[in-house]
């Protein structure tokens, strides 16, 4: 498979995904069922909370280590260009980290 095509299918696939998957088939969801998903909800939030901010702690220490590198690459372009995608990278990877319950409770609710 062509490699500039794995990316926007994977994005493709997971935008379908939930829309594919999110079909009523006429269960009404018992107030039981939603109280027993949000019991099991909290942990998960809790894990999920950890590894963002953990995440986002290492994301401020790879930013000041690409700006270092930044700053004292001096004439030597690859090592420029490489701080330039470490950042590009890290700030991408921010934005995945903390949109995504923005994009499950839009796609969800």
């Amino acid at each position: 498979m062509n490699k500039r095509l794995v990316f926007p299918t994977l994005f493709f696939v997971l935008l379908v995904m939930p829309f594919v998957f999110s079909v009523d088939f006429g269960e009404e969801i018992s107030q039981e069922d939603q109280e027993t998903f949000d019991e099991i909800l909290v942990p998960v939030m809790g894990i999920y909370n950890f590894i963002k901010y953990g995440a986002t702690a290492l994301a401020g220490v790879m930013l000041l280590f690409a700006g270092v590198n930044y700053m004292t690459s001096g004439s030597d372009i690859k090592k420029r260009e490489n701080a330039k995608h470490m950042a590009t990278y890290v700030v991408i990877g921010l934005v995945v980290i903390w949109a995504t319950p923005l994009v499950v409770n839009f796609l969800v609710g």
